[in-house]
């Protein structure tokens, strides 16, 4: 299922998820043509044990991970053939993928919506998992692209959630009652910034769910 990633509307990607208890329509799919290589490398960069070559998909580990994929999704058959319809699906979550580490990010360098992990793709991974106080390994896990949806998913729905603090200001109490108070600077509170990028990523389709996570932002006044 292709949900709407490059269209304006964010209600379109704020409401546009898939689980594994959906099973994609064969018409709903695209051609998408990879190399062994570029295929191989996109199963790595989503967490697959797999080595990267030019060879044919047919040895026993790549066979193993496309079925894997395949079984995760629920995608049939589960054969460890990449067919178009498998390729397809990769290409759709790498798209996605890259289209939420831009606007979680916020990246000088917006990643290109396409359906390659390159280095690019991957020095982004790398970024986010060091904010995240993660092992920087460049690859983008079940647990991370979960994480990174719900992040993507809370932008995208509240952009303005951080709550902010109207800080009190008192007077310096003075020595007599008729000296008048010392005045003090009126802080002034840092604007909420809007994500930057304009586009409406989605969420990962994933074989499981997790929780959303709870942040409690904290503001303090400059004074």
């Amino acid at each position: 299922m292709w949900c709407g990633l490059g269209k304006s509307s964010a209600t379109v990607a704020a409401v546009c998820f898939v689980t594994v208890s959906t099973l994609m329509p064969d018409a709903a799919f695209a051609v998408r043509n990879y190399t062994p290589k570029q295929f191989r490398t996109v199963l790595q960069g989503l967490g697959y044990k797999v080595n990267v070559s030019n060879a044919p998909l047919t040895d026993a580990e790549t066979k193993a991970a496309i079925k894997a994929f395949q079984r995760g999704y629920k995608l049939k058959p589960a054969d460890g053939v990449g067919g178009p319809k498998t390729e397809d699906f990769a290409a759709n979550i790498v798209e996605i993928l890259q289209a939420n580490l831009n606007l979680v990010l916020k990246l000088k360098s917006p990643l290109p919506r396409n359906q390659y992990y390159g280095s690019q793709t991957e020095a982004a991974v790398k970024e986010y998992q060091k904010k995240n106080q993660l092992q920087e390994t460049g690859i983008a896990d079940l647990a991370l692209r979960q994480k990174l949806d719900q992040e993507a998913e809370n932008l995208i729905t509240n952009p303005a959630s951080a709550p902010t603090k109207k800080p009190s200001t008192k007077p310096k109490a003075s020595p007599t009652s008729t000296a008048s108070p010392e005045a003090t600077s009126t802080p002034t509170e840092s604007p909420t910034a809007s994500p930057e990028d304009t586009s409406t990523p989605t969420a990962t389709p994933t074989p499981t769910s997790t929780s959303k996570p709870r942040t409690k932002p904290t503001t303090k006044p400059r004074t």
